[in-house]
């Protein structure tokens, strides 16, 4: 006998929609199943069997994240199918600057009103996600929760497990004045400083329609543009480069994210004018008035991840990463100083 409550029904939960919506994203998550899966959706608990060939001491590596107020412009445009893989894409990317494989991933959707259709429009991002990052979807929640979110809006995130063998981890003390920066390119704001790009610009759905020279399409497409997923590319390098750190740039930018990934007595010199900023920061400056320093230390700037090398290795890790279809160069290089960031 299928689970209904008329009583819970009219407090503003229709676990009925639950169902329905479980039903539509079954065909979403299916794309993300791998032989390690031992369990479908709906138990208690995904199982996963790790294979473990090849790794001698493994070490699991676990990253959480949501997607931020990005999900405004989502609500605004009505556009709820890429919003997953920004949280996929946060978790995941997140891993692997430990040199990690994703595993697997689970989401959590809150709700004021379960809209199926609409719930399984999110989850075939997550799912797009996962397939982009070649970690399979076990399982999530989705949670309606009436009179706490409003009926059109929801919230978004998720975690993602990887592995490492631990004599492959990277170590960032290996790195050394000379080392090389690797720049990859972003695919726009990815999902992070939306609170400062909403009071920059109007935030409507006729503003968000509007087409924009500047950008070769509307700002609201801009702005939706999923953020890249840079799994695959990173784990082809690993296997032919010796990789000593990763940084993915996210909200803090470069100020706050690259010092992650060095040792107290190095920092990454840049050259202002290598970096290879896109046409949404310039705008985003010049609407908002938003001084150099507060754009590089909010934005990715263009930047979505770094890698740093050994000064004889950098060719080749651009020739690696363009040849996996990414946007690669070089971007500065680690010189002794405290300071983490030198930007001139």
């Amino acid at each position: 006998m299928e689970s209904y409550s008329e009583s819970y029904k009219k407090a503003g939960v229709d676990v009925t929609a639950g169902y329905k919506a479980v039903s539509l994203m079954k065909e979403h998550i299916a794309r993300t199943m791998t032989s390690n899966v031992l369990t479908g959706i709906g138990g208690f608990g995904g199982l996963y069997e790790l294979d473990l060939t090849g790794i001698e001491k493994p070490v699991l590596v676990s990253g959480t994240d949501g997607v931020g107020t990005k999900l405004k412009i989502a609500f605004l445009m009505d556009k709820h199918n890429t919003i997953g893989i920004d949280c996929v894409a946060m978790c995941v990317n997140d891993i692997i600057c430990c040199g990690a494989k994703p595993q697997f991933f689970l989401d959590y959707i809150a709700l004021g009103k379960n809209i199926p259709e609409k719930v399984a429009d999110i989850v075939s991002g997550v799912a797009e996600g996962c397939v982009q990052a070649g970690c399979a979807l076990v399982g999530g929640e989705t949670a309606e929760m009436p009179g706490f979110y409003p009926e059109d809006e929801y919230d978004v995130a998720g975690f993602a497990v990887g592995v490492v063998d631990k004599n492959k981890v990277l170590n960032l003390d290996t790195q050394k004045a000379g080392d090389v920066i690797i720049a990859l390119k972003s695919s726009g704001v990815h999902s992070n400083g939306f609170s400062l790009v909403r009071k920059v610009f109007t935030i409507n759905e006729q503003n968000l329609a509007r087409y924009s020279p500047d950008l070769g399409t509307t700002l609201g497409e801009c702005l939706l543009t999923p953020t890249k997923i840079y799994v695959k590319p990173i784990l082809s390098l690993l296997q032919q480069v010796n990789v000593k750190s990763i940084a993915h740039i996210t909200g803090g930018g470069f100020y706050e994210n690259i010092p992650r990934s060095l040792p107290k007595n190095l920092a990454a010199k840049i050259d202002k004018s290598d970096v290879q900023i896109l046409p949404i920061f310039d705008l985003i400056a010049k609407t908002g008035n938003i001084p150099e320093r507060d754009m590089f230390n909010t934005f990715n700037m263009g930047v979505g991840m770094i890698v740093s090398v050994s000064q004889e290795d950098a060719d080749k890790t651009v020739s690696i990463l363009n040849a996996a279809g990414e946007e690669a160069y070089i971007l500065g290089e680690l010189v002794e100083s405290t300071e983490g960031v030198i930007l001139k």
